[in-house]
């Protein structure tokens, strides 16, 4: 990270635990109350951010790391990070909080059924990086926790970063990998 954004986030953070004159002084837009929930909080810190908040990911020597914030969609944000890097393939490994839609699939039918949990802790996320006619291909499985320690899981269709972040690992394979729909099961199937 760049100085200017620590020292940016450093401050505004200073200015939200402080009173007063010195918050109002140091917050922007002269706002002074400290958020009163997680929503407030994050629109306020992309707000002070500005451009600074696009800033997801790092390299790394096996890949990238990722953070996703609140309201990201994680599906959306692969897609643009494997187009702007041009990942060949990758693996992916990933916690966080978030809104899930998971889908079962059912062979006989060719199709999912669908469910979506919101509020729910990720307590694993895995998938795969490739290709399907020219545009990335996202696959991502997961388990999710609610507040009661009930425990849901299967294929992601769609997944929001909630409440916090998410944070994800992506391994880089050398070699670009291709999806192609499986005749036999109806379904997008990886090939090496």
């Amino acid at each position: 990270m760049d100085k200017t954004y620590l020292r940016r986030h450093f401050f505004k953070n200073i200015a939200w635990l402080s009173a007063g004159a010195v918050a109002t002084s140091i917050v922007p837009n002269n706002a002074s109350a400290q958020p009163s929930s997680p929503a407030e909080c994050e629109a306020g810190a992309i707000a002070a951010a500005g451009t600074d908040v696009q800033r997801r990911y790092i390299k790394t020597p096996t890949g990238y790391f990722m953070v996703l914030r609140m309201g990201d969609n994680v599906f959306e944000q692969l897609t643009k990070f494997a187009n702007a890097e041009n990942i060949p393939a990758a693996s992916v490994s990933a916690i966080g909080f978030g809104h899930a839609t998971f889908g079962y699939w059912h062979a006989s039918k060719k199709a999912f059924d669908a469910k979506t949990f919101h509020n729910v802790e990720m307590g694993s996320i895995v998938g795969s990086v490739a290709w399907h006619e020219g545009k990335p291909s996202i696959h991502l499985h997961g388990v999710a926790g609610d507040s009661n320690f009930n425990a849901y899981g299967g294929h992601l269709l769609d997944l929001e970063v909630g409440t916090g972040s998410m944070e994800i690992t992506l391994n880089v394979h050398q070699k670009r990998l291709e999806r192609a729909i499986d005749a036999c099961i109806g379904a997008n199937v990886l090939g090496i």
